[in-house]
């Protein structure tokens, strides 16, 4: 009978970890999945897009960022294929935050066709690629962190 007992908590116990795994893979990592919409398909909601909580990603289009380090204001036009978006922020910039690269902004689109933005989070490769030549080693670069006595 003992024997009985095993085999079913084992069938217990493998049914937990797979209902707890099936419930991580189809219920939890979706809600943590960060969605946003670009440009265009925002524009395309008409007067459903406006002062709506939303997340906005897209490319910042090169020699439209203008930065004020003493008022904190930061702004941008952010585009894909479809559309421009200009994107307004009293917050200073992410140190990786540059023309030309991807980034999402969460914030609302004004009817005055601006995109008041709270939050500007930059969107970075997962690509590690080294220096290239003429760049200091890391070797080098280690060296001079380190004191020597």
């Amino acid at each position: 009978m003992k024997g009985g007992r095993k085999k079913i908590g084992a069938a217990l116990a493998l049914i937990i970890v797979l209902s707890s795994f099936g419930y991580l893979v189809y219920g939890g990592i979706g809600e943590n999945i960060v969605y946003f919409v670009t440009p265009g398909e925002l524009l395309a909601k008409g007067n459903d897009a406006y002062d709506r909580p939303t997340r906005l990603g897209g490319q910042v289009v090169p020699g439209t960022m203008e930065w004020d380090a003493d008022a904190l204001d930061l702004r941008f036009t952010l585009q894909d294929e479809d559309g421009q978006i200009r994107v307004h922020s009293q917050k200073a910039p992410p140190a990786m935050f540059r023309e030309g690269m991807g980034v999402i902004v969460e914030g609302k689109l004004t009817r005055t066709g601006v995109f008041e933005s709270s939050s500007v989070m930059v969107k970075h490769s997962n690509e590690y690629r080294p220096p290239e030549d003429g760049h200091p080693k890391p070797e080098d670069m280690y060296k001079s962190l380190i004191r020597e006595s």
